[in-house]
Order: C-alpha cells, then structure tokens, then sequence
C-alpha cells in the first residue's frame, strides 16, 4: 500500500448548489472526500490527509497533514456554509504543493486530490500552457496529481478531443502516478465513483486494468460509474463478499444444470486427411512359428496318408473275400465237396 501524503481541494464555488447530483454537488462532495480519507487512511496507517477549498474568498486550507476524520468532517461542514465565487485551480494547486512540502514525515510521496464542480474560469490557450508549466513544476518536484471532474467541470471535447483538465494531468503523470476522472450525472453516487476508479485503486490493492484505468489521464467518467462496473456481477468482493461469493455460486449451479440439461453432441469421427499414410501392414511371423507350423501340416498329412492306406487295405480284401464268396456261389455241390475233403486232407 502506498505511503503518502495527500492535499485534498474542494471545489466551493457557487456552482456547488446545483442539485444534478443527489443531495447537491457539494453534498455529493462532502461523501466522495469522506471516503477517500477513509480509505488513504486504512491503506497505510502513516497516511495524512489535509484539507483546502479554491473558491469563494480565494484558496484556503482548513487542515494539514491529519489522521483524524473528525477534523476532516468539521472542515467540511465548515465549507458548506460557505459557498460563493469561481474557483482558482492554478492557485489552489500551488498552494497544496506547498504544504505537502511542510509535510512532517519526509518519506511520505505527495498528492493533491482535486475536485472541480465548476467550469474553468479561464480555457482559453495561454491559460491551458500555464496549467501544463504547473504540471511540469509539480512532476519535478514528484508530486503525484488526481483531478475528478463532475457536473460543469466536465469539460467539452475540443480540437482533437482533447480537454484543459486532461491535458494538466498528462503532463504531471509520471509512471502513470496521475488520473484524470470524468463522473456525469446519473443514479450513481460520486463516491462509488471515486472508490472504484484507478483514484484509489493502489490503496485498495487493484491493479489500474482491473478499476479501467489505460494510463495516465484515464477517465471513468465515459462509463458512468467510472469503474463500477468492472467488478464480476457488478459488486465489489471487499465491500460484500458474502453477496459476491453467493453470486457465483448461483452462476456456477445455473451453469451445471444448463450443460446437464443440454449435454454437447457427440463430435463425429475425423475423417481421414487426404495423402494420409497408409495402415501399417501386419506384423509377419517370426521364423520359428513358421517352421514349426510346417511340421504340423506335414505330420497331419502323413497321418491322412495312412489312414487312406489302410482304408484301401480293408477295401481290397473286403473285395476279395468277396470275390472268393461269389466264386463259390458258381461251384456244384459235388464240387464243393470235392473241394472240402481236398482242404481237410491238407
């Protein structure tokens, strides 16, 4: 977390009764400067805050280098009674520059925090070269710059689209250290605005991608909120995260049952690339299976071979049995028994 000194300077200019933002826009102040003393405070308990208006009659701090809210919030209700005149940006930002300078711990970085409700009293060339030669004093002598614009204070794009206000905190911002915020009028609260904006994003710990930041004179103001919705399902985890964690989980079930009730198709077989190479062949036998296959076949052969053998052996005699059964069949009977006593005399 940073470790700073900060320069607040409010914008009490008689522009600051206008009610476009709820309650008023000093009203709307009043909590955006509440919010940024509590958070510079809880990011590192060595912050200090001071306090300074820029209008009515002519810039004034009310508080330097505090950790006391009370003090912050009795200066304020100071300054709400106090409303009048234009405001003197250029004067006011010399003046917190010089008590920064005062500062009593040295290793604290400066910033000056500006608040401009009203349009600048003077836009024209010469005056846009004085706020940059103001810039360029401020970057040299490290001093970090954030400016919120809000209800007249937003200027009209010119030329090119570029802005008085945007092009003073370019020229002050050093390794991205500066940030310009745009927060229109709208159901937001310029607050809300200024929490979720790259203003105090490294006091929260949130990269400047995360609050929508793109560099130096990063304006939230073109989205609204100027940051709020940056946050997943548009709340921030720090300030509710059992709402945020009930959120996902709610979109986590929602996404099981959708993909249960709706299960993806099957993808169907890829088919083969044209030239793809051809299927390996079979792996051939080892020798050995052949030689021994060989012999099988040729013993069963040979045991094939001899049964038909002796199956024509049996056929043979049965044929001459045969023949002799009907050669006998053709003998006399006087000649089969001249035939008999022959055979038993033998």
């Amino acid at each position: 977390m940073p470790l700073e000194a900060t320069m607040i300077v409010l914008d009490n200019s008689e522009y600051m009764r206008n009610g476009d933002y709820q309650p008023t826009r000093f009203g709307a102040l009043a909590d955006a400067v509440t919010t940024l003393f509590t958070t510079k405070i809880d990011s590192n308990p060595e912050n200090t805050v001071g306090v300074m208006t820029m209008a009515n009659n002519g810039p004034e701090v009310l508080v330097t280098h505090t950790k006391e809210l009370g003090q912050v919030l009795a200066a304020v209700h100071q300054t709400a009674s106090n409303l009048g005149r234009t405001a003197s940006i250029p004067t006011a930002i010399a003046i917190a520059q010089l008590a920064l300078k005062h500062r009593q711990n040295k290793n604290l970085r400066q910033r000056v925090v500006v608040f401009v409700g009203s349009p600048l009293a003077d836009a024209s060339p010469d005056a846009e070269r004085a706020l940059v030669r103001l810039a360029r004093r401020l970057k040299k002598n490290n001093v970090a710059l954030d400016v919120v614009a809000f209800g007249d204070g937003i200027e009209q794009a010119g030329e090119g689209g570029r802005s008085i206000l945007r092009a003073f905190v370019e020229a002050a911002s050093s390794s991205d250290n500066s940030h310009y915020l745009a927060v229109p009028p709208g159901p937001h609260l310029l607050s809300s605005a200024v929490l979720n904006s790259p203003v105090l994003a490294s006091d929260r710990g949130i990269p400047d991608e995360l609050a929508g930041a793109d560099g130096p004179g990063a304006a939230g103001g073109s989205g609204g909120a100027g940051g709020a919705s940056q946050f997943e399902f548009g709340v921030d985890p720090s300030l509710d995260p059992e709402l945020a964690m009930a959120l996902r989980m709610s979109m986590e079930e929602e996404a099981a049952r959708q993909a249960a009730a709706n299960p993806p198709a099957a993808a169907p077989a890829a088919a083969p690339a044209e030239g793809a190479a051809p299927a390996a062949p079979a792996a051939l036998p080892a020798p050995a299976a052949d030689e021994e296959e060989e012999a099988l076949l040729q013993r069963a052969l040979a045991l094939s071979e001899g049964r038909a053998g002796a199956g024509a052996d049996v056929e043979m005699a049965e044929g001459a049995s045969a023949s002799a059964g009907g050669a006998d069949e053709e003998l006399s009977e006087e000649e089969m028994i001249a035939r008999a006593i022959e055979m038993s005399m033998r």
